[in-house]
């Protein structure tokens, strides 16, 4: 088996905010593998600033596993500990060069496109008026969920948005969950929980920065408004530091992006300890290409969760892969009348 990697650079249709700055374009690696005439492709999804493995050594590391490749899957997984995007990438990659059709990681009904994932619409920073209309965007497009980016403007200011929609819609009509990215301070943030918990909102991703462990906890325990952890799971890569984690802070949700904790296997074992502790939890990309996206969707569909997933990131680009991933009506799907175009150029 021979392997290759290449790097990718993701376009922004339009800038988009975040409470750590504006995106205009993201970085993104692949792994090829030939094998007796066949092709497999995986997505290792580096996010600069949010990968544990943003390391100067990245593109050496993936040169390394391309000559390393005859070591097989789970040595290989074994030795990129520290690296889970690659591991992701090449999950995807053994996985693909593996099956029938190289984009087809997990048959399902949602590959067949008898079945679909209910998603939340996205809706990124930026001042008032930007989000408004963002917000009537999506509503118009049929979402019932909608997951906000809190943090970068004035609070006061997206309190006001927030009310302005539920003004409009209940809880009943409109799921909204927040994500603040870790933009509180924990001296304040149980007033601001407050606050937006008198808004039915469903939950808030990472109130404050991760690696706070006791103020997470006590902010789990007092919170009026489901808390989700997200970044708190990125960097933690031992079955015990996982499991500790889980049992101190208590969260009500977990957050699980594959290509930030270890791909199927690190999304998976994270599900577990969740679970065995009746932890809620869904999976959301981290802005990959239809690639890394169409695998990570794939896996979802088969754990039959149905809470919306945070899937519906593919539209973001403009240089992005043709591919049979659509977004209708709060949904993702499968359409087989769009074939994949997959050209690195």
């Amino acid at each position: 088996m021979k392997a290759t990697y290449k790097k990718y650079i993701l376009n922004f249709k339009n800038p988009s905010g975040t409470s750590r700055g504006v995106l205009r374009t993201k970085e993104t690696w692949f792994i090829i593998l030939k094998n007796q005439g066949k092709t497999g492709v995986g997505e290792t999804g580096l996010f600069r600033g949010l990968s544990i493995d943003d390391v100067p050594n990245y593109e050496q590391k993936l040169a390394w596993v391309c000559n390393n490749i005859h070591l097989g899957l789970n040595q290989l997984l074994s030795e990129l500990i520290e690296f889970p995007s690659i591991q992701f990438g090449l999950e995807q990659a053994f996985l693909s060069i593996e099956s029938k059709d190289k984009f087809e990681l997990f048959p399902s009904k949602f590959t067949k496109g008898d079945e679909f994932i209910n998603i939340n619409g996205l809706i990124w920073m930026g001042d008032k008026q930007f989000m408004k209309d963002q917000i009537k965007e999506k509503l118009k497009a049929g979402f019932s969920c909608i997951k906000m980016k809190i943090g970068a403007i004035d609070f006061d200011a997206e309190i006001e948005l927030l009310t302005s929609i539920r003004n409009e819609f209940s809880s009943k009509e409109i799921e909204l969950r927040v994500d603040a990215n870790g933009a509180f301070h924990p001296k304040n943030a149980l007033a601001k929980l407050q606050r937006l918990s008198a808004l039915d909102i469903h939950s808030i991703e990472q109130p404050i920065k991760q690696g706070q462990l006791e103020e997470m906890t006590k902010l789990c325990e007092k919170t009026p408004l489901a808390i989700a952890l997200d970044e708190e799971l990125i960097g933690v890569f031992s079955s015990e530091e996982k499991k500790k984690i889980i049992a101190q802070i208590n969260p009500q949700y977990i957050i699980l992006k594959p290509s930030l904790v270890g791909g199927f296997a690190g999304s998976t074992e994270w599900i577990n300890f969740a679970e065995a502790q009746n932890i809620g939890w869904w999976i959301t990309s981290a802005l990959e290409s239809n690639i890394g996206l169409n695998a990570i969707a794939q896996f979802t569909f088969q754990l039959q969760n149905k809470l919306p997933q945070g899937l519906g990131t593919g539209s973001l680009f403009t240089n992005n892969f043709d591919s049979p991933l659509a977004v209708k009506n709060g949904t993702l799907q499968y359409n087989l009348t769009q074939s994949w175009n997959f050209n690195l150029g």
